[in-house]
């Protein structure tokens, strides 16, 4: 028997169940659960916070190059040079004016989702190839940080966080319901470890930071 933490109700209008218990729509549009619903509020609140200080701190860099914002720690935690860099600007404007552009409307579907809204397939695809787009987005930046700024902001590596979630789980959703139709193992290896390839994400990540920066990790020892 497969689990998710999402807990999800088959809410669609017309659904038929495969062999591996997932709600397969036919007619009409998909919900969703209350903790998925949740984990949609959640991360796109915090892509918001994370966008919202980022931008901040931006227009006051703008303003004064001496500025320095609260997130510089160290030579290697270090917002002002992510900030600075050519890949902080990378569609002509500062990068956190679409993440305040796209996390409300994560936000935003959460809570319509926890007020009982459904969505067409069409509707579940778009948000998918949209967080995928803002995952792929993130994961550049975070090479960008990594090995050609060598530095780290942490309210990106929070957008960051955030967004993988968002665009895990959501795939998750569209894979149980069958609206991303896969195999039947495949798909009852997602429900069942569903926990695994964000943690895995968030684990590599950690340890590309760690082994990046070795060298100034070991003398704060």
């Amino acid at each position: 028997m497969t689990s998710t933490t999402t807990n999800e109700a088959p809410l669609t209008t017309k659904t038929r169940q495969d062999g591996v218990g997932r709600e397969i729509t036919s007619v009409g549009a998909t919900g969703a659960g209350r903790a998925f619903a949740w984990l949609l509020i959640v991360s796109g609140a915090l892509g918001v916070l994370a966008s919202f200080v980022i931008t901040i701190d931006k227009f006051r860099l703008l303003e004064d190059p001496d500025f320095s914002p609260s997130c510089n720690l160290s030579p290697i935690l270090s917002c002002a040079n992510v900030m600075k860099s050519d890949q902080a600007s990378v569609f002509g404007f500062p990068n956190p004016l679409l993440g305040l552009l796209a996390y409300p409307v994560v936000v935003a579907i959460g809570m319509a989702l926890l007020s009982g809204a459904r969505f067409r397939r069409w509707f579940w695809l778009g948000l998918n190839v949209g967080t995928l787009f803002g995952a792929g987005f993130c994961m550049w930046l975070m090479t960008q940080a990594l090995y050609e700024i060598g530095a780290l902001c942490l309210w990106c590596c929070l957008a960051w966080a955030a967004t993988i979630a968002m665009f895990w789980y959501v795939t998750v959703h569209n894979l149980r319901h069958g609206i991303i139709r896969a195999p039947r193992a495949l798909v009852a290896g997602v429900l069942e470890f569903h926990w695994a390839v964000p943690v895995t994400w968030y684990l590599s990540i950690v340890m590309l930071i760690a082994t990046r920066f070795w060298d100034y990790w070991q003398t704060l020892l």
